[in-house]
C-alpha cells in the first residue's frame, strides 16, 4: 500500500482526493437497501420480481457525470455486480444482467463513456460474492442461511467452479471497457466468527491468481485491499480513522468510503441523511489525514439521483469551487491544528490550509508557525488575515492576549463568520 512500492498508477489518486461511488442494481426497485435479499432472506424466486421490473427509463448517464464533475469529483467507482449477482453489463457468462431485463440495454458502457467525456477516471466495483450463482456456497451470510433444508440440498456446491466465473467476469470488465483506473473488489470474510460454517476469503476467490490477472490486463490499475491481500489502498467503510492509516507501522494509501444516509443502494424511506456541511467536514477530515473520500450515491429504479443526493452534491461542489485548492493536491500536515480545526498541506505550492470547523471569536493560535508564514488570507474571498506573534514574556491583560509559546502565531479573525460551510484560511509559507 506504499504508493512508491506499488505497480499501480497512484499519482492521480493522491492528487484528486475525491470520487463518486455508485451502487445501482435491481435492489433499487426494492428501494430498501442493497442487502435487501440477504436481510429479508429472500429466495431467488422471490427476488425475481425486481429483475422482471427493472426499467430505468429516466437513466441519463451524461447527467450523472455532469453532477459528479460539478460536485468536484475526479473519479467514479460503480457496482458492476453486487452481492445479489445482477450485472450491469452484457456479460457473456450469465443471463442475470441488464440486457435481459425489460430495459434490455447495457447500462455500464454508456456510463463509462459519459464519465470519461467529463474527464473522470473510471473504477469498477465487483462483488466477490454472488447469491444468485448456482455454485456459490450457502454460507453464514447467504440469504438462505437459515433454511436447513435448502442448505442440505445445496451442500455440494463447488466454490472452485464459482471462482472460474468470478475470474471470467473480471476478465470481461478489464478487456472490454478500455482503461480501468480502479478495481474495487468486495469483500472477504473468512476470518469472521460464525456460529456455523465459515466465511469466504482468498483461497475461495483464488485471490493471488485473480490479482495477477488484473495486473497483467491493466498494469496501472489501483486495486483495493478486500481480496485478503494487501492491495494498493486500504478502504475503511463508514468510519473515519483517527489519523493516517498504517500497516505494520507504515503509513499507507487509504480511501474512506462513505454514504449520505447509511445505505449504499437506494432506500426510499431512509431519513438519516447527513447535512451537506457535515459531508464537507468529512472530506476535509479525510484529506487532513492523508486520505481520499469516495462518497456514494444510490440511484433509484428509474435511473435518477434523487433530489436529496443532488442537493448535497451541489453543496459540496459549490464549496469546492471556492476552496478546491485546499483539497486537490493536498495531504496531511505534520503540525497540530488548534481545537475544532484541521490542517491540509500542499507540498507543491508550500501552502498550509487551516479549516475551521467551528468559528473562534477574534483569534486563533497556531503553534509552531511563528516566523514561518509570509501571508494569510481567507480562501473564500482572498481577504487578508492579520497575523501577530505575541511575546511570551508579555502577560495577558484584560482585553489583550499575551503569554503562550514563543513559536505561536496568532491570527486576528473577523467577528462575522464567512458564509461558507467550512471557512478556510490559506497560509503562504516562507
Amino acid at each position: 500500500m506504499n504508493p512508491s512500492a506499488s505497480p499501480a498508477d497512484t499519482g492521480w489518486f493522491l492528487h484528486d482526493r475525491f470520487g463518486l461511488f455508485i451502487h445501482w442494481g435491481i435492489y433499487s426497485v426494492a428501494a430498501r437497501h442493497e442487502w435487501v435479499k440477504q436481510r429479508e432472506r429472500i429466495t431467488d424466486e422471490g427476488y425475481q420480481k425486481y429483475f422482471d421490473h427493472f426499467y430505468p427509463d429516466l437513466y441519463d448517464p451524461a447527467l450523472w457525470a455532469r453532477e459528479a464533475k460539478n460536485a468536484g469529483m475526479k473519479y467514479f467507482v460503480v457496482t458492476t455486480k453486487h452481492h445479489d449477482g445482477f450485472c450491469l453489463w452484457d456479460s457473456a457468462l450469465t443471463d442475470y444482467k441488464a440486457t435481459r431485463t425489460p430495459w434490455g440495454k447495457d447500462v455500464l458502457r454508456p456510463m463509462v463513456d459519459a464519465f470519461r467525456r467529463e474527464d473522470l477516471k473510471v473504477g469498477f466495483y465487483h462483488s466477490l460474492l454472488d447469491w444468485h450463482h448456482p455454485q456459490f456456497p450457502v454460507d453464514p451470510i447467504h440469504p438462505q442461511r437459515d433454511d436447513l433444508a435448502y442448505r442440505e440440498a445445496h451442500k455440494d456446491r463447488d466454490v472452485r467452479l464459482y471462482a472460474e466465473y468470478l475470474h471470467g467476469q473480471t476478465r470481461e470488465l478489464l478487456t472490454q471497457f478500455g482503461k480501468v483506473d480502479v478495481m474495487w473488489f468486495d469483500f472477504s470474510y473468512s476470518r469472521r466468527p460464525y456460529p456455523w460454517g465459515r466465511g469466504k476469503g482468498k483461497d475461495d476467490w483464488q485471490s493471488e491468481k485473480l490479482l495477477a490477472m488484473v495486473r497483467e490486463l491493466q498494469p496501472g490499475v489501483i486495486v483495493n485491499d478486500r481480496l485478503e491481500l494487501q492491495g494498493d489502498v486500504k478502504t475503511p467503510e463508514e468510519y473515519q480513522p483517527r489519523g493516517w492509516m498504517e500497516v505494520n507501522g507504515q503509513r499507507v494509501m487509504w480511501e474512506a468510503c462513505q454514504t449520505f444516509n447509511g445505505s449504499w443502494g437506494y432506500y426510499r424511506d431512509n431519513l438519516d441523511w447527513r447535512a451537506p456541511d457535515e459531508l464537507i467536514r468529512t472530506l476535509v477530515d479525510t484529506v487532513s489525514k492523508g486520505g481520499n473520500l469516495l462518497l456514494n450515491v444510490g440511484p433509484n429504479g428509474r435511473g435518477e439521483f434523487e433530489p436529496r443526493a443532488i442537493e448535497r452534491l451541489r453543496a459540496i461542489g459549490e464549496w469546492l469551487r471556492v476552496h478546491g485548492r485546499s483539497i486537490y493536491g493536498c495531504t496531511a500536515s505534520e503540525l497540530t491544528p488548534p481545537p475544532d480545526a484541521r490542517f491540509t498541506y500542499n507540498p507543491q505550492t508550500n501552502r498550509l490550509y487551516l479549516h475551521l470547523m467551528a468559528w473562534p471569536y477574534k483569534h486563533v493560535h497556531l503553534d509552531g508557525l511563528a516566523g514561518r508564514v509570509e501571508y494569510a488570507q481567507l480562501l473564500n474571498d482572498a481577504s487578508e488575515i492579520h497575523m501577530k506573534v505575541i511575546d511570551p514574556r508579555q502577560e495577558a491583560e484584560t482585553i489583550t492576549p499575551g503569554g503562550g509559546r514563543p513559536d505561536t502565531l496568532m491570527l486576528e479573525l473577523p467577528i462575522q463568520r464567512p458564509a461558507v460551510a467550512v471557512p478556510v484560511i490559506e497560509l503562504f509559507l516562507k
